[in-house]
């Protein structure tokens, strides 16, 4: 089935055209798995609404965690309990030189296919301008490496590429784009725009607005979903907003689904768009960002970047990035 997805992506890649490839060296390192995740970040553990365990105040969303503790299944017969906790399951990367793999130790797999390459420009009203590709990794950690056995709430699976923006003509064009998110146009606005302050503040001192769909916090809005950032201020907070549109994007494309609220105590349902609450979000690569700031080492979509990302963008050798995406997972855990 993957080489048959492959296979398609391929294909579309030779309608999308592109610039040469670009010069740079790929540079990557296999994540520890011990060393450079975060493990906080799976807390809280709550059954129904009350919390069960926790350290360091891990942040959460309380309306996500259902009210009764006990839950039933039909499909699958199962009465239990209802828990939640926070599943890392994706690998989001951002990178400058077409299919480079950071995160996968620095494998290129160009295909010999021409694809757009990280680059900048100067919009008409003056703002820098860049572009980056990026790529989806399924990556079910808690269940390869075996840490809770068969624990039933774990996705199954192993370590696995799910998407590269580099075969995709949508990503390098803001109007063919708007086939996935014709909505865009409604918040292409000053005052759509100006609305996002709130989500920005709201993402800092804990999660973004879900009201506010259109914004993408400290970092700007989610649309256009595509590669082009149109006020590139640096590769940490610009690689942050290329994640969270690559996930609204993946979700748009029922790559990714729901995972979290009393509607997935019994499996994962259809959300196509992308509640950016359900996740929290960890740096691997240049620099793993482990160290805890306020007690924390994971940061919301739209969470401001100054307190965690200074110096983690290293010149020559780390300017590509990559993200271990925390989603929130609600199961019913029979008895």
């Amino acid at each position: 089935m993957n080489a048959i997805r492959l296979a398609i992506l391929l294909i579309l890649a030779g309608l999308s055209g592109g610039m040469a490839l670009a010069a740079t060296t790929c540079i990557g390192k296999f994540p520890n798995p011990i060393t450079d995740i975060c493990w906080s970040c799976v807390l809280p553990l709550t059954i129904g609404t009350a919390t069960v365990g926790n350290f360091g105040d891990q942040e959460d969303v309380p309306e996500f965690n259902p009210s009764n503790p006990v839950c039933s299944c039909i499909v699958n017969p199962t009465i239990g309990l209802a828990v939640g906790f926070w599943e890392p399951s994706r690998i989001v990367e951002v990178v400058r030189r077409p299919f480079c793999l950071p995160s996968l130790g620095g494998v290129d797999l160009n295909p010999g296919i021409a694809a757009p390459e990280h680059g900048r420009r100067v919009s008409m009203f003056g703002d820098q301008e860049a572009f980056y590709q990026a790529h989806f990794h399924f990556n079910p950690v808690l269940t390869w490496l075996e840490v809770l056995g068969d624990y039933p709430c774990l996705e199954q699976g192993s370590l696995d590429i799910a998407y590269l923006t580099e075969v995709d003509p949508l990503w390098n064009d803001d109007e063919l784009t708007l086939i996935l998110n014709a909505e865009a146009v409604l918040f292409a606005n000053p005052v759509a725009v100006a609305a996002c302050a709130a989500d920005c503040v709201a993402s800092s001192i804990g999660f973004g607005l879900e009201r506010l769909f259109w914004c993408a916090g400290c970092q700007g809005v989610t649309y256009p979903m595509d590669g082009w950032v149109s006020q590139h201020m640096g590769g940490v907070r610009s690689s942050m907003l290329i994640a969270q549109r690559f996930t609204a994007k993946m979700h748009r494309e029922f790559v990714t689904w729901g995972y979290h609220g009393e509607k997935a105590l019994c499996g994962p349902y259809f959300l196509p768009q992308m509640d950016k609450r359900a996740y929290k979000t960890q740096m691997l690569f240049p620099i793993p960002n482990t160290k805890k700031i306020l007690g924390k080492c994971c940061q919301p979509f739209g969470r401001q970047t100054v307190a965690w990302g200074a110096g983690r963008e290293i010149p020559v050798k780390g300017e590509d990035f990559a993200y271990m995406l925390f989603r929130k997972k609600n199961c019913c855990v029979g008895f």
